[in-house]
């Protein structure tokens, strides 16, 4: 058995399990001492010069057209800008592992917006999945709810929803112009490039650039973001798919979920709670239930 095992396709798809698990922690890191769009703007700046060396390097850095343009843009800005820079505002005000928690609902609202719009068929299975995922939610925060009134936490809570919308409508328009695709590390440096100069502007503008109190640990945690979940976690992911089906590499994420509520209670003592344990799982199998199919030989 382990001359057929693939190495190469085994890190790949561990990196998807544990790197992605492990920005949550190291978002709450950095928003400790960084304002929340200073480190999503430092974070796509290093991830896109980083990319752009990388093409640079392979003769494939081009400009493609305005409508390829275009279609970056948009993706930057839901998937990047709104998905990834609503959720690093959240952690400031609300526990990683509630963050990962909300945002791992993602599939879900995906497969409703789908189901609504007419691009994909709802089932009794799916209407199940998504049923156990609304119960998640309602363990989640049923004794949280008194935490609404509380400006901060709401404020966490609302940008949280946000980030998972902006994810949703850039996943849904991802699959409905995956093929002016020029590549994805062109796409991503596109991508990374747009959403670092938005977030620049929203930084420079809303943030407090006291940079003397920037800690070591939060710059490190910054760098971390930038290097392993931008670039290391996409290049893993990627990679995966070239090997497997997208179902057997979405089930690994499953796990980041399980790997922040850890991190978060080992790290940042944060409190694993029964309602919090219920809500995981009732989300985690809803999410599977939803969005598995089985391989066709």
């Amino acid at each position: 058995m382990l001359k057929n095992l693939d190495f190469k396709l085994f890190l790949a798809m561990a990196g998807v399990a544990i790197i992605w698990g492990t920005t949550y922690l190291g978002i709450s890191l950095a928003v400790e001492t960084i304002p929340g769009w200073y480190v999503t703007s430092i974070r796509q700046f290093l991830a896109a010069f980083i990319l752009m060396f990388y093409l640079i390097y392979k003769n494939q850095l081009k400009w493609v057209s305005w409508k390829y343009f275009n279609r970056q843009l948009l993706l930057a800005l839901f998937m990047v800008v709104v998905a990834n820079g609503f959720t690093t505002l959240a952690e400031k005000t609300v526990p990683s592992g509630l963050a990962a928690l909300v945002n791992s609902l993602s599939p879900i609202l995906v497969f409703v917006a789908s189901a609504a719009l007419g691009y994909q068929k709802p089932t009794i299975k799916s209407f199940g999945g998504v049923l156990l995922g609304f119960l998640g939610v309602v363990f989640l925060f049923r004794d949280g709810v008194s935490g609404l009134f509380v400006p901060e936490y709401r404020t966490g809570v609302l940008l949280l929803g946000g980030a998972i919308t902006g994810w949703t409508i850039g996943t849904i328009y991802t699959k409905r112009t995956n093929n002016q695709s020029q590549g994805i590390f062109l796409d991503l440096f596109y991508q990374f490039f747009i959403a670092g100069v938005v977030q620049l502007v929203l930084a420079l503008n809303t943030g407090n650039s006291n940079f003397e109190m920037w800690s070591l640990i939060s710059i490190s945690a910054t760098l971390y973001l930038a290097v392993f979940g931008s670039i290391v976690g996409f290049f893993c992911y990627n990679y995966a798919l070239k090997r497997v089906s997208a179902s057997e590499v979405s089930i690994l994420t499953y796990f980041n979920t399980v790997i922040a509520l850890f991190l978060g209670w080992l790290v940042l003592d944060e409190v694993i709670t029964i309602d919090v344990m219920i809500a995981t799982f009732l989300i985690i199998v809803g999410v599977f239930i939803t969005n598995y199919q089985k391989s066709k030989n």
